[in-house]
């Protein structure tokens, strides 16, 4: 039976020889994911199990990321309740702040994922680690805590959906514009239930952030996951940050996906979703040149890593952040944080005018630092645009790249980078 590169992966952690979609099966895990909001959730229905261990103390992360540093009390309860059990269970991957970083990133970062690997995440971006070739997919608490005990989960087989990239992206349009045009075309729930694959010479021209990026907003689309190959570039990230032996999976060339596109990223640009959905994509020939903003997020573990920060510098540096706009970055992990410094990007940042924070999840979700007033405006690096998602119900938030962000917080109005 031909497969994809997700069912292969899920095959081989089923112990079968293959799968077919729809059919249900129970798959060991490398790895189960949670933050301090969802595994406060957890830890109490993992007693509920009567396991007194997790299945393996290497296997499990949590990262408190999403209201850390702690907003408010109900906030540091939950952290305590998570640092508590980390302790108690003795897992190793446990990240709190000074250490920490935003999941998604950090992770990776740590070698935590390989390609081949199947994970779970009390997360929905969890996603994003289909840029390694591994398959990787957010699930509820209840799903997080069974999978600490046990070290399984179960899964319907998703059809598949093949994207093949060909040429390579003009400057200034990255992995962000990508997923946002992919999300505009096919739709909020175009992908649903379905593995995003992603294949075609292109795909050697895009950077890891890039793929990262992509991953990471499958799940907008409705996907059960996003996947790249394993080449060349992702079997290098993979040894630099991890001692871990990992498989290599192949789609069968005569694998069968319910649909498939083409998409040649030479004549992709700069693209920005309107609110409130991530499917409102609109290019800067349908944009008014006059969409004045409020405020600025560059960051979050859709575009919070180096690349990231690299190219809001790029547009910073030398330039003031307009009087009128409040400019928030979040470096995704610590580690790319001491890179900002190291390379002159924090400085620039601050120099520009704006606000340099430590590593968190931040308003993405509503969380904090940044959140919105009623009817204010924010182009932002997150991967959601939902009402009320950023504050106020009333607020609103366009979703564009980190050079796109850049160029606006430097106009105050939604800017096409490549006119600066």
């Amino acid at each position: 039976m031909a497969m994809t590169m997700t069912q292969k992966i899920l095959a081989a952690h089923a112990g079968l020889d293959s799968v077919v979609p729809g059919q249900l099966i129970q798959a060991n895990l490398d790895c189960v994911l949670g933050n301090d909001i969802t595994s406060a959730v957890a830890i109490p229905e993992f007693r509920k199990t009567g396991a007194k261990a997790v299945f393996d103390r290497e296997k499990v992360a949590i990262v408190l990321d999403h209201f850390t540093p702690n907003k408010d009390i109900k906030a540091a309860e939950q952290c305590k309740t998570c640092r508590t059990f980390a302790r108690e269970m003795g897992v190793k991957h446990f990240y709190d702040v000074g250490a920490m970083g935003i999941e998604h990133a950090l992770l990776p970062e740590k070698g935590i994922v390989v390609p081949g690997d199947c994970v779970i995440g009390a997360d929905s971006h969890t996603c994003t680690y289909g840029a390694l070739g591994a398959f990787s997919t957010g699930i509820g608490s209840t799903d997080m805590a069974v999978g600490m005990a046990t070290g399984q989960c179960w899964f319907k087989v998703p059809e598949a959906l093949r994207f093949t990239l060909t040429g390579k992206l003009p400057p200034l349009v990255s992995g962000k514009d990508v997923i946002l045009h992919i999300i505009g075309m096919i739709g909020v729930d175009g992908a649903l239930y379905k593995s995003m694959e992603f294949v075609g010479d292109g795909v050697a021209s895009l950077t890891m952030d890039d793929r990262f990026t992509i991953c990471n907003m499958a799940i907008e689309a409705g996907a059960k996951n996003g996947i790249f190959p394993a080449d060349e570039a992702a079997q290098a990230y993979a040894k630099e940050h991890s001692t871990r032996p990992f498989q290599v999976y192949a789609a069968d060339p005569d694998a069968e996906y319910v649909a498939e596109y083409t998409i040649d990223l030479s004549t992709l640009s700069p693209v920005v979703a309107f609110p409130h959905l991530p499917e409102n994509t609109r290019t800067f020939d349908e944009i008014p040149k006059d969409l004045k903003i409020d405020q600025v997020i560059i960051g979050s573990c859709t575009n919070g890593r180096l690349g990231d920060m690299a190219a809001a510098a790029a547009i910073l540096k030398g330039r003031k952040i307009h009087p009128d706009v409040r400019c928030i970055i979040f470096p995704a992990t610590q580690q790319i944080y001491l890179d900002c410094v190291r390379l002159g990007y924090a400085e620039i940042f601050v120099s520009a005018g704006a606000a340099f924070s430590t590593p968190t999840c931040g308003p993405c979700l509503g969380g904090h630092i940044g959140i919105m007033a009623a009817g204010e405006k924010t182009i932002s690096t997150t991967n959601r645009n939902f009402v009320g998602r950023m504050g106020d119900v009333t607020s609103e938030i366009y979703l564009a790249s980190p050079a796109t962000a850049a160029a606006s917080a430097v106009t105050g109005c939604i800017t096409d980078p490549r006119t600066l």
